[in-house]
């Protein structure tokens, strides 16, 4: 049975995000350099999250029997918990707009943005979070219309590389360089919404690309695991130090993520009670904006309340895995039957064995 550690790898990557959300939203040290080093760290593990999605879901596009296989298992992967996330903020904002009429439309206009992932157009419910920082409901949730943008991609994305045949490096190369263009292009402009378009697709599209690499070099990856851990230490390191080589980081997160999942070392299981990297990433936000609301980080301190935080998410996180996530699985779901054999016995699944594919968000 091959062994790899992705389950730990996107946990960790859900678990960076939930630090730097859960110390800039609390307002411990606003604007300090730490607040900025922890943001930075955000962005790499989200670009990590691009990657692991990349190598994953072209892997289940490959293994589906048709287009409709394949989105019915996007859609049960990633929407039903999505749903919830949606929903439950959205019940606890009807309760106050009961008395607060005018605040219906924003209710609506929440939910219906927010259903179809342009979370956008309206980030916010009456009544709630008003006095924090900001008055996002789930900040974090602008990177799931960027997965589902991919997701919409993937076919064509896989028939033009298996009309390349052997050049199929090629297609990945020119989609790397594309986004790159894209981005520079973007922020080269410097209009009202530059920024934004940078980071969205196609200027994302490198990191999906470099994955769905990895994906086709799965065991050449697998083989020399240190080596490109070294590579992508390197590589990352010079991205981050050298603003000039920032265009280095995709390839240093790949090789770190490949090292990571394939290199010696313990299996360290992190999906033997339960997948919840997707529900830990969905979640945090909306936890985190609710006990600073409720004061509970005035109270004791970013620690103590981060350790709160850790102790909601994570128990909110298993309880969507067992009770939404994996019974929205169909019931000959290949990733549903690694769930069970992974509580039994405790093993890590090989992804390439994998029907489902997973989301970073997945």
């Amino acid at each position: 049975m091959d062994v790899n550690r992705f389950d730990l790898i996107r946990l960790s990557l859900a678990g960076i995000v939930l630090v730097y959300h859960a110390f800039a939203l609390s307002a411990v040290d606003p604007f300090a350099p730490i607040e900025h080093n922890l943001a930075l760290m955000s962005e790499l593990a989200i670009q990590g999250f691009f990657i692991v999605s990349g190598a994953l879901v072209y892997g289940s596009y490959e293994r589906s029997r048709d287009v409709m296989d394949y989105a019915g298992k996007r859609i049960r992967r990633l929407y039903p918990a999505y749903l919830v996330v949606i929903l439950v903020p959205t019940l606890i904002a009807v309760l106050g707009a009961i008395t607060l009429p005018e605040a219906w439309g924003q209710v609506f206009r929440y939910l219906a943005a927010n259903l179809v992932f342009l979370n956008f157009l309206e980030p916010s419910l009456p009544g709630l979070f008003e006095a924090n920082r900001t008055g996002a409901v789930n900040g974090a949730l602008w990177t799931l219309k960027i997965e589902v943008m991919f997701y919409l991609a993937v076919p064509v994305l896989a028939a033009v590389l298996s009309r390349l045949g052997r050049y199929w490096g090629l297609g990945i190369a020119l989609m790397i360089i594309g986004a790159l263009a894209w981005r520079e292009a973007m922020l080269t402009l410097d209009f009202a919404y530059s920024e934004q378009l940078a980071r969205q697709l196609p200027g994302q599209m490198m990191y999906f690309a470099i994955g769905m690499a990895l994906w086709r070099l799965w065991d050449v990856a697998r083989t020399h695991a240190v080596t490109l851990f070294g590579i992508g230490v390197v590589c990352l390191t010079l991205s981050i130090l050298v603003p000039t080589l920032e265009t280095l980081r995709v390839l240093g997160l790949a090789g770190v993520i490949a090292g990571v999942a394939f290199g010696p070392g313990p299996k360290l299981n992190a999906a033997a009670w339960g997948d919840i990297s997707y529900g830990v990433y969905i979640t945090h936000f909306p936890i985190v904006q609710a006990l600073v609301a409720a004061g509970v980080y005035a109270a004791l301190g970013f620690i103590g309340g981060l350790a709160v935080t850790v102790v909601l998410v994570f128990g909110s996180s298993y309880l969507l895995w067992w009770l939404v996530e994996k019974p929205a699985l169909r019931r000959d779901s290949h990733y549903r039957k690694v769930s069970d054999k992974v509580s039994e016995a405790g093993v890590s699944i090989d992804p390439r064995n994998r029907a489902d594919g997973q989301p970073h968000t997945s």
